[in-house]
Formats: C-alpha cells, sequence, structure tokens
C-alpha cells in the first residue's frame, strides 16, 4: 500500500531553513540599522532637536513685490530657512540661496529678499535650519512644523 512518494531530502530542507534565517536576520538587521540615526549636536554636545525649541524669529511678507522679512530674535543661529509656500490644495518647499548670509542669520539679524513663488498663495510656512556638528562632519538639520513661523497672506 505504500506508494512511491518523493519528498525534499534533507540536505535541501536544511539548506532552504538556513537561507530563510539568514533573510530574516538581514531584514532585523537593516530595519534597526534605519532606526539608530546620527546625532546631530550644537552647543556642547545638545542634540539639535532639543535646540529648535530656543530658536526664536519675526517674519513678515508684503504681497507687492513678494518681499519677506525675516529677523532672528532668539540667541541661536539660524542657518537657513526654508519655505513651505501653500496655495490651491498644494504646497512647495524652497530654500533661501540667494542673498542668505554664508554663515547663517545670527542673533539680531535680520534678512529681506524676494519670494517670487509666493504669488497667489494661501500661507507660508518658515522652517528654521540649523547646522550642527555629527561624528561625519556638519550637517544640516530641519526643525520641525511646530517650530515654524506661519504667514497667513
Amino acid at each position: 500500500m505504500r506508494e512511491n512518494k518523493r519528498g525534499l531530502s534533507p540536505v535541501v530542507a536544511t539548506m532552504l531553513l538556513i537561507v530563510i534565517v539568514i533573510v530574516i536576520a538581514l531584514i532585523i538587521f537593516l530595519w534597526l540599522r534605519g532606526l539608530n540615526e546620527e546625532a546631530i549636536t550644537k552647543f556642547d554636545g545638545t542634540n539639535v532637536k532639543l535646540v529648535c525649541e530656543d530658536v526664536f524669529f519675526d517674519a513678515s511678507f508684503l504681497q507687492t513685490g513678494n518681499n519677506i522679512y525675516i529677523q532672528n530674535i532668539g540667541n541661536v543661529p539660524i542657518y537657513q530657512i526654508k519655505a513651505q509656500v501653500y496655495s490651491a490644495g498644494s504646497h512647495e518647499t524652497i530654500t533661501f540661496e540667494t542673498d542668505w548670509p554664508s554663515n547663517g542669520l545670527n542673533p539680531g539679524s535680520s534678512y529681506a529678499g524676494v519670494l517670487n513663488q509666493a504669488s497667489g498663495a494661501d500661507r507660508i510656512l518658515l522652517l528654521p535650519v540649523l547646522r550642527g556638528h555629527s561624528k561625519s562632519g556638519e550637517k544640516t538639520y530641519t526643525c520641525d512644523e511646530r517650530h515654524g513661523y506661519e504667514i497667513i497672506v
């Protein structure tokens, strides 16, 4: 009553199990490596994410000429500003590169520039970008939206 059924040989089954375990271990390793991001520090080792809470700046926008004015009223230098321009259900992110001070906007300094992409915008959200130190050199960090400055146009 015994039929001639063929099954996997023990060697092939063992190899399949080893390959499956290696693939699962590799997936877990890559996932955990992505969770551990390199820390960017500023001011004697303080994490740059915490320094974002100490950034204070004021801004105004004049629709005639699309002029924007930014003043650093805090104690933290702002390396750059990213502007998220919202209009008609979409948004565009712009980094101020022309006329922006090369060393950033130091405390007490101000910036005046033109934001041509803001014509027809509903609102503008300005996000500070800070520069800090990491093991691989200097890096920039864009603060969260809760640390930004919103301008209703």
